[in-house]
């Protein structure tokens, strides 16, 4: 016989007592919620929102700073003068112009006629940005006149510092690599006296 008190302090498992009504058509979990499709369409605007208005403005002060560009527009230079050394096999030279702010290419085969055509097609760096001073190992720093730095038929470029400066104080200083092709570049200037 069963001991009433026993039967009440003893748990039993619930699991056939389900009605069928239960067991096909349980009640939803209402703690349990995701995002809806308003709320997620609502953040994909916003995000969409803030990259059209910050990338353009991003982009326009990359593009137009002009010391930034003048810098880009010197590595090109440099690193097309090196395959163009290597590729005909004949020396170049990158001339400068300090007083007018102006660059060229030389090749050490040209005539007369295409070394004066060279100095007349001279790129004109923009207004803001001048040629602060050319160094190399051989020659020094040379800050009026012209200066000149010479790439070899093998690529090889004497050691050599650009500097570069705009109107509102920026500098930048370009160190080339004799051997690597490497053209470093620093937001500052860069003194190379004496080495």
């Amino acid at each position: 016989m069963e001991n009433p008190e026993a039967k009440a302090r003893m748990q039993t498992s619930t699991i056939g007592s389900l009605s069928e009504a239960q067991v096909c058509h349980p009640k939803p979990n209402l703690k349990i919620r995701g995002y809806t499709l308003i709320e997620l369409t609502v953040v994909i605007v916003l995000i969409g929102l803030t990259v059209v208005l910050t990338v353009p403005k991003f982009r326009y002060s990359l593009l137009t700073d002009d010391l930034k560009g003048t810098v880009r527009r010197m590595i090109g230079t440099i690193r097309t003068l090196r395959n163009e050394a290597v590729r005909e096999r004949q020396a170049f030279m990158l001339h400068f112009d300090l007083e007018t702010n102006r660059l060229w290419v030389e090749s050490a085969k040209a005539t007369e006629e295409e070394l004066a055509e060279a100095h007349s097609k001279a790129f004109q760096l923009p207004e803001g940005v001048r040629i602060m001073d050319v160094w190399s190992r051989g020659r020094g720093k040379q800050a009026a006149g012209e200066a000149a730095i010479r790439f070899t038929e093998k690529g090889y470029v004497e050691p050599s510092v650009i500097h570069l400066g705009a109107k509102d104080g920026r500098e930048f200083t370009l160190i080339l690599s004799p051997f690597l092709g490497k053209v470093e570049v620093l937001e500052e200037y860069v003194d190379f006296v004496g080495l």
